[in-house]
């Protein structure tokens, strides 16, 4: 087992798909089961998911996984709020903690490969920060070494931990992940996504 933990970001209302894109099925399974198995089949422990809006929906679809799921009562404050309180569940289930990796659920060719590049590159050259690019955007997944944990905790609004990989660039190592510039935030998103798959 490494000293490299998972949140899984979740707790969005899902505004602009009109219903919780975390049930969306994807070749038999939702969005959500479907992440957190991912995440679970890397040895990087603990795997935290922090769920809020549509809880009552949301949570029968990952309790029999062996993750921690986090109730954020403040989802509404924006992603910031979550990040947070999974930070702190990782840090009080596991202290001895190095790293944290920080998914979403929306992105459909999220990979266990994906993940292993990402915990072999830290655990071989340890950059505070690994990040990925798809287009000319730097996001998710991302790692943050526990050295940037106070920061994430500082973290306000609805920029996630955008704020931390920004401030930190210069050090930050960057994985290409083209198919992560696709996300699934409304109908026509997913749809065109399945229209793909055939």
């Amino acid at each position: 087992m490494n000293k490299i933990g998972i949140i899984i970001l979740a707790a969005g209302e899902s505004k602009r798909m009109g219903s919780p894109k975390q049930l969306l099925q994807i070749e038999g399974k939702s969005l959500i089961h479907r992440t957190a198995e991912i995440a679970l089949a890397t040895d990087c422990y603990p795997v935290v998911m922090v769920i809020g809006a549509n809880k009552p929906q949301i949570a029968p679809e990952i309790v029999d996984l062996p993750l921690t799921i986090i109730d954020n009562p403040m989802w509404h404050e924006g992603m910031s709020s979550s990040v947070k309180m999974g930070l702190a569940g990782v840090y009080m289930t596991y202290k001895e903690i190095e790293a944290v990796i920080i998914l979403v659920c929306d992105q459909p060719y999220l990979s266990v490969s994906l993940l292993e590049r990402m915990i072999e590159i830290y655990n071989t050259k340890k950059p505070r920060l690994i990040a990925c690019r798809y287009g000319e955007q730097l996001g998710v997944p991302a790692l943050f070494d526990r050295t940037l944990f106070e920061e994430l905790l500082n973290l306000k609004g609805d920029k996630g931990a955008k704020p931390v990989l920004m401030n930190h660039l210069d050090e930050a190592h960057i994985l290409q992940f083209e198919a992560g510039s696709i996300d699934l935030d409304t109908p026509d998103e997913y749809q065109a996504f399945l229209d793909g798959l055939h």
